[in-house]
């Protein structure tokens, strides 16, 4: 995850969850300086201990809070100048890309250790897919897409963690974030017309979205979307033409 990051000297990272430092200790001697939000107290003060000199030098900076709650403008980090380097908690992967992508000044990249499942989504590429149409996208994809470039790096088996989880876990990276995709469409209308048209899922699309005249179906087919399409065969380039000629 270090290596893949790209981390060097000149780098702000944001590490979310360190836990006893496992991988605080691989960010620490590539880094510039590493930001490690801790919720539980305990491992709070057990870090301070386990990196006594490069918290006493200021190269590791530990904070006590709930990272769904963590504004990184509070600690002067600015849109674009971090990266963030972190195993989160499974559990809240959903609210954490979205806090990190659309709600609080974004970090040039993530690199995050995610359930394999999640990561397969995101992509937009479920093995289990079954759509002719040879896509599988969901609200969730398309979100981060809109956002930056998510890859799928490593496959980690379930067999590597003590103790075993019954899921295997992927890297993913979301790199070159931004929000250039919305510079001529606002992110409320770009995520309700996405949100309508996922409403039913297994309706087609001229369905959710009600599409009755001929210039409405004009406007799927000028955006090539095909008559028959479900929300998961749409690309986020055509749910952009959608939004804006809806």
């Amino acid at each position: 995850m270090v290596e893949v990051a790209e981390i060097s000297s000149a780098d702000l990272v944001l590490e979310v969850g360190p836990g006893k430092g496992a991988l605080t200790e691989k960010l620490l001697p590539r880094a510039r300086q590493v930001f490690a939000v801790e919720k539980d107290e305990r491992l709070v003060f057990y870090l301070t201990l386990k990196f006594k000199e490069e918290f006493k030098q200021n190269k590791l900076v530990i904070i006590g809070a709930d990272i769904l709650k963590f504004d990184p403008a509070s600690i002067g980090l600015q849109a674009g100048g971090y990266k963030i380097v972190a195993n989160i908690p499974y559990y809240i992967t959903g609210e954490f890309l979205r806090h990190f992508l659309s709600e609080v000044i974004q970090p040039s990249q993530m690199v995050l250790m995610v359930q394999k499942e999640v990561a397969e989504r995101i992509l937009g590429n479920n093995p289990k897919a079954t759509s002719k149409l040879g896509l599988k996208e969901s609200i969730l994809s398309i979100s981060i897409k809109a956002y930056g470039e998510p890859k799928y790096l490593e496959t980690v088996n379930a067999e590597l963690f003590t103790p075993r989880p019954k899921v295997d876990s992927a890297v993913l990276m979301i790199d070159k974030i931004s929000r250039d995709f919305f510079t001529d469409i606002s992110e409320e209308r770009f995520f309700s017309v996405v949100k309508r048209g996922f409403a039913h899922k297994r309706k087609l699309l001229v369905n959710n979205f009600e599409i009755l005249t001929n210039a409405g179906k004009k406007v799927l087919a000028d955006c090539g979307v095909a008559p028959n399409a479900r929300a998961e065969n749409v690309t986020l380039r055509q749910w952009k033409c959608l939004a804006k000629n809806l």
